[in-house]
């Protein structure tokens, strides 16, 4: 066939396909010809620009451009952003964004490691699914006992969720933080202890929250109040991930609160295979940048206002 025959070939079989609903097999009936001359020619006619798909998502889902950009600027696996409004509306709005991430990826028989905080505390009153997992266990991937802000501790958070879901749940009898780096090593050597954090090791799935410097801290300052300021050198701290603070760089920063903090070492979060971590907040930006920076999570989840700022 000439061009000009071939073209007017290709827009009759376009029209058929996209505006009349035809089938490939259909048209090829009508046509003449086999499914697979009619495959390509919607191939060509796409290259030839006879065709042009396009995905209106601009008010479905305003944030893809975005997203897109943040994951190729950090090499992640995925970020899902949600509307800024502002305070604890967006907190419980991640929270809930989160939630639904968790439930898209969750398999029964899986181990899912949860850390502390205000953020998941939203992500555990967010967690509903009509849908049973009990084959699926929740482990704290933090310590966190007392009297303090129960609700956020992360034996909490990890009976929260699996009561949403009936799933199974580990608990760590242990605080935070200890006196001091020995007594965090007879911590650790514990069974109860060693057992929980081993099977943390191997959990699928860590969904995390990221703090900010320690004046953010809820957790700091009601384990040190007000004499937390000695325990850090605020010029060599980013942020924080599962309560280990790190620097600009993503690595455990040098403070005598790492030294003596109950949580899963840096080194055996990165070795879990999907780490989800959901924060927001513009004083919070640069934490998450070091979070990215140290490849410590996979997925992000945030809000439009942070988002932006990461890509400054």
């Amino acid at each position: 066939m000439n061009f000009p025959e071939d073209s007017r070939l290709l827009v009759k079989v376009a029209h058929m396909y996209y505006e009349e609903g035809a089938t490939q097999s259909q048209i090829a009936d009508e046509i003449g010809v086999s499914r697979s001359l009619i495959s390509k020619y919607l191939s060509k006619a796409r290259d030839l620009g006879i065709v042009e798909i396009i995905i209106h998502d601009d008010k479905i889902h305003p944030y893809r451009q975005l997203e897109g950009k943040i994951e190729r600027l950090y090499g992640l696996r995925e970020v899902v952003c949600i509307p800024n409004l502002g305070g604890e509306s967006s907190k419980s709005r991640l929270g809930a964004a989160a939630s639904k991430y968790l439930l898209r990826v969750l398999k029964d028989g899986q181990t899912v490691g949860v850390s502390a905080g205000t953020t998941l505390y939203e992500v555990a009153k967010a967690l509903s699914s009509p849908q049973s997992y009990p084959s699926v266990t929740f482990v704290p991937l933090v310590g966190g006992m007392g009297n303090e802000r129960m609700d956020i501790h992360a034996n909490h958070i990890v009976a929260q969720l699996a009561e949403s879901i009936q799933a199974q749940y580990k608990l760590l009898h242990a605080p935070v933080v200890v006196d001091s780096k020995e007594a965090k090593e007879v911590f650790m050597r514990q069974h109860s202890i060693l057992n929980v954090f081993e099977l943390a090791t191997q959990s699928d799935i860590a969904i995390v929250g990221i703090g900010g410097t320690p004046e953010y801290s809820t957790m700091v300052k009601s384990y040190l109040g007000q004499d937390y300021q000695g325990y850090f050198d605020k010029g060599d701290i980013a942020g924080d991930i599962c309560y280990n603070f790190i620097n600009i760089k993503g690595q455990s920063a040098d403070s005598s609160w790492n030294e003596k903090v109950i949580t899963l070492d840096l080194e055996k979060l990165k070795e879990i295979p999907l780490v989800v971590g959901v924060a927001c907040g513009i004083e919070k930006v640069q934490a998450i940048k070091a979070t990215l920076e140290g490849r410590l999570i996979e997925v992000l989840i945030t809000d439009e206002e942070t988002a932006k700022a990461l890509l400054d």
